[in-house]
């Protein structure tokens, strides 16, 4: 099967990673967790626009390509909830005065204007109103690229009891590859769906597909993700928050 990072790598690079025993497949693990990584509108923009319209307003926006990934995330959220498993989102935060962004403002001169909305009612920190997490879903607040990174998230899959993560979101080469590697550094199978992921660059998303399939995580078709949910039991996860009040 040809691969979105086949065309960016040259023989000798198929050669070495087929003779080292790289892209070997671990599988899917037996009490996953859904991750959508920082699919804000401070990453996506408001609405689907060629990436150099968009990010004059939202300067780290990844454009278009944004809304077809969030179309295939919506599908697994919906799908996860149907079978109870956790879906578990996280975005970033700062404070009003920017004072904590460290290190982001040191390499990109556009920083402040990450915050504040962007002439109109929404947050660039506000996850997209077509996958909003429901009152079930966990919520992680984070300032550095992996949601593992200073959070919650660790413990929260702990308590679950989770053995496994499918990461979705955003950027590829940023976040979501931060996040796979901690995951698997903590001894998580990992899965990515590859659709269901995506970047501001194209070399560089297919690139960090490419090394996080190499040696971090199964990356695969949505689809592969949803037949493996539809052989899950629904009492997996007995303990999932219920999103009422007690």
């Amino acid at each position: 099967m040809e691969r979105i990072w086949d065309r960016f790598l040259t023989e000798q690079d198929k050669a070495v990673f087929a003779a080292a025993g790289y892209n070997a497949l671990a599988g899917f693990g037996k009490r996953p967790a859904l991750l959508v990584v920082d699919v804000s509108y401070g990453f996506a923009g408001d609405r689907p626009e060629p990436i150099l319209d968009s990010i004059k307003r939202w300067s780290n926006s990844c454009g278009e390509q944004s809304w077809d990934a969030i179309a295939v995330i919506k599908q697994l959220t919906e799908t996860f909830r149907a079978k109870k498993l956790p879906v578990i989102y996280s975005t970033s935060f700062v404070r009003p005065d920017n004072w904590d962004s460290g290190g982001w403002s040191w390499k990109n001169t556009r920083t402040k204007e990450s915050t504040p909305p962007q002439g109109n009612d929404l947050n660039a920190n506000d996850i997209v109103a077509e996958i909003a997490p429901q009152p079930q879903d966990l919520v992680i607040l984070k300032q550095k690229p992996s949601v593992f990174f200073g959070s919650n998230l660790l413990s929260y899959l702990t308590l679950l009891g989770c053995d496994s993560v499918i990461v979705t979101g955003t950027s590829t080469s940023g976040c979501v590859r931060a996040t796979v590697v901690d995951a698997f550094s903590y001894n998580y199978r990992v899965a990515v769906a590859e659709d269901g992921c995506f970047d501001r660059s194209e070399l560089s998303h297919a690139l960090s597909l490419c090394e996080m399939h190499a040696k971090y995580a199964d990356v695969v078709p949505s689809t592969n993700v949803l037949d493996f949910v539809a052989t899950l039991s629904n009492d997996l996860f007995p303990n999932l928050p219920t999103g009422g009040s007690d």
